[in-house]
């Protein structure tokens, strides 16, 4: 998995489906693809807070359309919105056939992730002055 560099709160990584990504029918496996957004959304919140995060929930996923093996996941996650210590980070998947050049969104969900201290207790998001809600 690739990580580019974009604004603040938000990551983007590519991830070629190949075959021990699949299932016996040859599209991408549902837990394979809650653990690419899991990821993102982890990667996104983690950035944004500079600190240690959680995941609290996964909510809203949704599979648009089946993925095919051998196409390109372009996975984006960005920070919706920012609480205390909790942000919401909604993770989008497109479906890209590197063929044909052309994408279809396939996956979203929403992630609750939470700043923690070293004891694993929610903390205030030491991120400097950021606005609450955030432009989606």
């Amino acid at each position: 998995m690739e990580l580019h560099a974009s604004p603040e709160g938000e990551v983007r990584f590519f991830e070629l489906v190949i075959p021990s990504l699949t299932n016996h029918y040859g599209t991408l496996y549902g837990a394979n693809a809650l653990h690419l957004m899991g990821k993102a959304a982890f990667v996104c919140a983690a950035r944004y807070a500079r600190c240690p995060v959680v995941m609290a929930k996964a909510d809203s996923i949704e599979f648009h359309k089946p993925f095919r093996l051998g196409e390109i996941a372009d996975i984006r996650a960005r920070v919706v919105f920012r609480g205390r210590s909790s942000m919401t980070v909604l993770v989008e998947v497109e479906a890209e056939d590197p063929d044909a050049g052309v994408s279809d969104m396939a996956l979203s969900g929403r992630f609750m992730m939470v700043a923690v201290n070293a004891d694993g207790v929610p903390t205030p998001i030491p991120n400097q002055a950021k606005p609450e809600e955030v432009t989606t």
